[in-house]
């Protein structure tokens, strides 16, 4: 596992752990049970769940310990508590990693999540593009000295915002105006999606979208679109229409870092703001992130308590150790590695005749159409799962079977990479997975006709496939060393 270092702090390392869950064991022993069983199942696993990867262990062991007693609400020098020094010195640290690493003017590192890390962009925006100048029109400092009047006002300003995203299909995020979602109730909300030839994006007809749409906030960034995306061209676009770019940058945030994306293809110099989470390829704790421009830091930084709440100092630690390890040399060699093992596994899928959407990869995501093998999403995700292949079932463009059943299957090589698998290993994983989906059929209702979520798998495949795949992942251990007795 290429983020384990030295064996004298390997060996150091699985007494913690050991320790650990000895403690833990000593008062509820089903917890620790359960943490032991999920490493057993993720070495036992080829998992490839793209938003998934391994953090290191002194990543993990950050977030064990006594900052996570310490409320701190507010932000660095301007807390609502007392007693935060050490806070301020982890939240400043891990800032600064943050700044260095993807060249961001401003850095903040509360968010407990991705949706947080949007959540601030969005009211931060409505701060900076709303609330600022109706304060202004009304001679108020701030908003507690606006008149019931003025509220009124600006209440109705603030939620009659539009916002123009890639749709869900497209592969676009919920968070970026899906309507189950907090972001599609906020705003007056349109999606743009794909070329119906392609798969591919097309800046023209965003650009028309931007121009009839008129959006306060133009979101970029993807969960399930395996290509890259012209930022140049997008903030082109948001400035053309008056509106912010936000970039969500969460599943490509380490081949950012990595700068295997560079130029037109980084998000952080032509957007205003960009949110990230920071596990994916950026291989860290779970938590999110938020990078902007000066103009948007003042506000960025109210966060908590704007839509926040206290703030997490043990996974700001976790965040800034992960953050720190990917600013080492070794960090670059892995992001470029994630996209060649993606463009690997894409060819040996295409050999095989699979199909998939755009035809390829230029990132570390391969979205496999999986109507090709008369399966839909759920019955492949369900058939490789047993067969010891860990994937998600996602939408496909206009996708028939909708966001539930699906028809795709989306792919990942962040956490494989960094196990250490290679190039011709994905050629073997493709294999695995299509001598699964060719021997996976549908089941039937009860009623005996055609399921969407039940399969049948040929009979010895997935023990097959599980031997094989266990096979692999031994030359290639997930935390070599660790010994949890």
């Amino acid at each position: 596992m290429s983020t384990s270092s030295t064996p004298d702090t390997t060996h150091t390392a699985s007494a913690a752990f050991r320790g650990a869950l000895d403690v833990i064991g000593a008062v509820e022993p089903r917890i620790a049970e359960a943490i032991g069983a999920e490493l057993r199942d993720q070495r036992e696993s080829l998992k490839l769940i793209a938003s998934e990867n391994y953090a290191s262990p002194a990543t993990l062991l950050a977030m064990g310990n006594w900052l996570s007693d310490k409320y701190a609400e507010g932000t660095i020098g301007h807390r609502f508590y007392a007693g935060c020094q050490n806070v301020d010195t982890v939240e400043s640290i891990a800032a600064e990693h943050a700044r260095e690493l993807f060249g961001a003017r401003h850095a903040y590192a509360q968010p407990h999540s991705g949706i947080d890390a949007n959540l601030v962009a969005f009211w931060s925006v409505l701060a900076q593009r709303v609330e600022s100048p109706a304060l202004e029109r009304a001679g108020a400092r701030q908003a507690n000295d606006l008149t019931e009047a003025d509220w009124e006002e600006l209440r109705h300003d603030l939620g009659n915002q539009r916002m123009l995203g890639m749709s869900l299909d497209a592969g676009g995020h919920l968070t970026h105006g899906f309507r189950p979602n907090i972001s599609g109730k906020m705003f007056h909300q349109r999606s743009y999606g794909t070329d119906p030839a392609t798969g591919l994006l097309d800046y023209d007809a965003v650009r028309a979208a931007a121009r009839e749409f008129r959006p306060l906030i133009l979101i970029a960034g993807y969960s399930a679109y395996p290509r890259l995306i012209n930022f140049r061209v997008m903030r082109e676009i948001a400035d053309e229409v008056g509106a912010t770019l936000m970039v969500d940058m969460a599943h490509f945030a380490g081949l950012v870092a990595g700068k295997v994306l560079t130029g037109d293809f980084d998000p952080v110099p032509n957007a205003q703001i960009v949110t990230t989470t920071t596990h994916k390829s950026l291989r860290g704790p779970r938590g999110g992130m938020v990078l902007c421009d000066d103009s948007l830091a003042q506000q960025v930084d109210r966060g908590c308590p704007m839509v926040l709440g206290g703030p997490l100092p043990h996974v700001m630690a976790a965040k800034a150790v992960a953050l720190a390890e990917a600013r080492q040399p070794a960090f670059r060699d892995y992001a470029q590695h994630v996209v060649d093992n993606s463009r690997a596994l894409a060819e040996g899928l295409l050999t095989r005749g699979a199909r998939l959407v755009t035809g390829g990869t230029d990132n570390h995501i391969v979205l496999l159409d999986v109507s090709g093998y008369g399966l839909t999403g759920r019955q492949a995700e369900a058939a490789l799962l047993e067969s010891g292949i860990v994937t998600n079932r996602n939408s496909i463009p206009r996708d028939p079977n909708g966001a539930w059943y699906t028809s795709g299957i989306r792919l990942g090589t962040p956490a494989l990479t960094t196990r250490g698998l290679g190039t011709a290993d994905m050629d073997e994983v493709a294999a695995l997975i299509d001598g699964v989906l060719s021997q996976t059929t549908p089941g039937t209702t009860k009623s005996g006709k055609p399921s969407k979520a039940s399969h049948v798998l040929a009979d010895g495949v997935a023990k097959r496939t599980a031997e094989r795949a266990g096979e692999l992942l031994a030359q290639h251990p997930l935390y070599p060393g660790i010994d949890l007795g």
